[in-house]
């Protein structure tokens, strides 16, 4: 006689549950180029004023501001060209009055200018520089320090590093960035008929499809999914399993998560920890498992239906929120934040009654049109752009009424 389900908890519960769970965040350091979408573990502050000298904003010429006041193009301001400086040259003169020196955009400002006078308003003459437009004092100059100053905050902890940031970083010289490590995530499929990719399918056997498909939902939560060799639907194998897995900061198992005979993963939770929870109200996902372990440094495991549709659906919504978090992605987002759109249901769909239930979707013509497969049905996933949420007290959705449809693409 199979176990009976601990106990059927409703989903928010569940959800509290996972919240409350600890997590121990570890640093490393790794460089700049393979930051990219990392997270910061510390703040991070400028190191030297940026600009780090003052430099022309504008191709022109470096002038004493007051030497141009009076200048027009009906009567402009004839100056001696001291020198010319490119961006990367060290200016070799002090500027005078009546001077001025040709600068190119980021070349330093010479010592004794002011302003910069653009290119567009001057003229050549005889070896001098006529000025048509006054400047004022600063003009086209960006000063040392101008845009942020030594020791100012440049970027906080729990920043995701994106290509505008590793600009940041590289402005002021930064080699080695200290980020969070991502979460090590041990995937386990499970399953007396689930058999490798290279193996022969032979009948009754199906191919393992939760293991890729689940790891590729913890690479997107920022994790690093390592997947295990497929286990039986036997206690010792599973047991064995689990105890013998390492230096990970989490363990997801799909399959063995139901109350029938064949399903051993309660049984082992029992005696390597303490169950958390043994059924949800959901559909599909019923069969979802929630351990603590006594082994592997106190861990946690998360138990997955076996069917792929329930598998990712479970994951989507209770799982993926507790796996950004572990890996510090404070752009964590809850369903109410990943709203494709509001769109028509296309036709009259009823709902399973007294369960949370989340129908597959696809888009046509704007509207929703619900899946009819059951969580079984590889087929259902390849054809979903998304699903819609229907509360338990729900007992029928009417064609025509505006549902919210939340993407599966990207967790």
């Amino acid at each position: 006689m199979g176990q009976e389900f601990l106990n059927i908890m409703d989903p928010e519960d569940v959800k509290k549950i996972i919240e409350d769970i600890p997590i121990t965040k570890r640093v490393e350091n790794v460089s700049l180029e393979d930051s990219l979408r990392r997270v910061l573990a510390e703040d991070v502050h400028a190191t030297i004023n940026l600009p780090p000298f003052s430099r022309a904003a504008m191709d022109g010429y470096a002038v004493i501001a007051e030497d141009t006041f009076l200048a027009s193009e009906d009567d402009p301001v004839r100056l001696k060209l001291l020198e010319l400086v490119e961006a990367g040259d060290i200016p070799k003169k002090s500027l005078i009055r009546g001077f001025c020196t040709e600068v190119s955009t980021g070349a330093p400002i010479p010592e004794g200018a002011n302003g910069v006078v653009m290119v567009e308003f001057t003229n050549k003459s005889d070896g001098d520089i006529l000025i048509i437009e006054s400047s004022a004092i600063g003009q086209n100059i960006a000063k040392e320090g101008s845009d942020v100053m030594a020791g100012e905050l440049l970027l906080s902890e729990g920043s995701r590093i994106t290509p505008d940031k590793i600009g940041v970083l590289s402005a002021i010289g930064m080699i080695m960035v200290p980020v969070y490590r991502k979460p090590r995530v041990a995937i386990i499929s499970t399953g007396n008929e689930i058999i490798g990719h290279d193996e022969e399918l032979t009948y009754g056997k199906i191919y393992d499809i939760n293991s890729q498909t689940i790891s590729s939902a913890v690479r997107s939560c920022g994790c690093i999914p390592l997947q295990t060799e497929i286990v039986k639907d036997d206690y010792n194998a599973l047991k064995e399993k689990i105890t013998e897995i390492e230096d990970v900061d989490l363990i997801i198992t799909s399959g063995g998560t139901s109350a029938g005979t064949g399903d051993v993963l309660r049984e082992v939770l029992d005696d390597l920890g303490v169950v958390l929870v043994h059924g949800v109200a959901v559909k599909p996902g019923k069969p979802t498992i929630i351990g603590k372990l006594d082994v592997n440094d106190n861990i946690f495991l998360f138990g997955l239906p076996g069917y792929p549709v329930a598998a990712l659906m479970v994951f989507h919504v209770f799982f993926a929120p507790f796996l950004r978090k572990m890996a510090s992605i404070n752009t964590a987002v809850n369903l109410s934040d990943k709203k494709l759109l509001n769109m028509e249901l296309s036709r009259r769909y009823h709902p399973a009654r007294g369960r949370r239930h989340y129908v597959l979707v696809k888009v046509e013509d704007n509207k929703a049109v619900p899946i009819l497969k059951d969580s079984g049905a590889i087929t259902a996933l390849a054809k979903a752009d998304g699903f819609i949420e229907v509360p338990k007290n729900v007992e029928i959705l009417e064609k025509g009424m505006i549902v919210e449809v939340f993407p599966l693409g990207d967790l």
